[in-house]
Formats: structure tokens, sequence, C-alpha cells
């Protein structure tokens, strides 16, 4: 593997930020708001899938079939996310901004292959002042097809001009790393949503903090 054809695709949420508790919460508010029940467990079992997956088969809010009513209640929820965003603050998580440095100085494009909304991202990288650390992104509205669907990464890694199999995904969530692993990728686990060795196995790497890695590490993967 060459550095010239390295790409690197990063999840969202658990890898850049974490920012569960503040979705956690976003579902919570809707469930009052709409006045509908809220499964035991179902923030972990939904975790890294899109809202128009959860909202009909997992709550159970929605018909498959009405996609109106999906719609309306995912660009609610990811409204009230925000505002708790905007309530609570945000911060990259730890060596996040070393590790971005390292691509960026080392000239590896890298891209954003996320569950989430593209509002929610701009926002966020606004606030965390990454704006340019990122050549492009891939968000929910960009795919049919969610996680554990590859689709995500493969559109990612034709945005940086990359082939699937010189990337490396970084992912925090089982339905993510399955995504990474069905396009052909490497992928890193990050202990963040699950523990290193819930990891362990199922990954090429675990590692705690991005910043544990170096470019070359990424290579050697290879």
């Amino acid at each position: 593997m060459k550095l010239e054809s390295l790409g690197v695709l990063f999840d969202w949420d658990g890898v850049i930020i974490d920012s569960s508790r503040q979705h956690e919460i976003s579902w919570e508010r809707l469930a009052e708001e709409e006045k509908k029940p809220l499964p035991q467990g179902h923030f972990v079992a939904g975790f890294g899938k899109k809202n128009e997956w959860i909202i009909p088969n997992l709550l159970n809010w929605a018909g498959a079939d009405d996609g109106t009513e999906i719609h309306r209640l995912s660009l609610r929820k990811e409204a009230l996310y925000r505002e708790i965003v905007v309530e609570r603050g945000l911060e990259a998580l730890p060596g996040v901004d070393v590790f971005l440095k390292r691509l960026r100085d080392g000239g590896v494009p890298c891209c954003i292959g996320s569950s989430t909304h593209r509002e929610n991202i701009l926002t966020i990288l606004g606030v965390l002042g990454f704006e340019g650390m990122f050549a492009d992104m891939v968000t929910a509205e960009d795919v049919k097809l969610g996680k554990p669907h590859p689709d995500v990464f493969l559109k990612a890694a034709a945005k940086l001009g990359r082939a699937p199999g010189n990337c490396v995904v970084f992912e925090d969530a089982f339905a993510g790393i399955e995504a990474g692993r069905a396009g052909g990728m490497k992928v890193v686990g990050v202990a963040t949503t699950h523990t290193a060795a819930e990891l362990e196995g199922k990954v090429d790497r675990v590692v705690h903090r991005l910043d544990e890695l170096a470019v070359a590490d990424l290579l050697r993967l290879f």
C-alpha cells in the first residue's frame, strides 16, 4: 500500500464526537411530544442506524410504508437534537484534533460516512472549528440503505477517489463495523460505545483514542 493510495473514512458520533446522550434525550423529548412509548433498550438497539429504519422497525411509531410520517418524525427528532447540543455544548473526543492534523500533514484525505443528518454535522463542525478538516461527507440524506449496508462508506471512498480496498474505516458501532467489512475496507474499532474486548476479533485494530495511531500504523494494516 502506497501513502498516495490511502483514504480514511470516519463515522461521526462515537468516533469524532460523543453526543450519544444528546441523541438519547432527543428521542425522549420526541416521545413525550408525540405521546408515544419508547421500548426498553431502544437506544442501544438503534445505535448507528438511520432514523428511517428506527422509527418504523424498532419503535413502531409509523408503518414502513408511511414515508411522510417517518420523515416528519425524523426531522423533528434531529431538530430537537440540535437544540440540545446548543443547550449543553459539545467537544470533540480526546485525540481527534491531533489525529486529523496528522492526516492533513501526511496528505491523507478523509471523508465522513455517517447515518447522521448533514445539518447536524455542519452545525457541529462549525462549533468545533473543524471546517476544512474533511474533504467531504456522506450523510443520512445521501443513501437509501443505512449501515450495516456498505453504501455510505462506498460512496465516501468514491468521493475521495480511492478504491474501497485502500480505505480505513473508523467505527464504534457494530452496524458500522459490518458496513466497513462489507465494503471490503480495513476497520479500526474505537472503544467508546463498546469495550475493547467487545470489539476484538471484529476489527483490524482497536483504539481508545484516535491519536494512538500514526499514518504509518494505518499503512501497516494492509
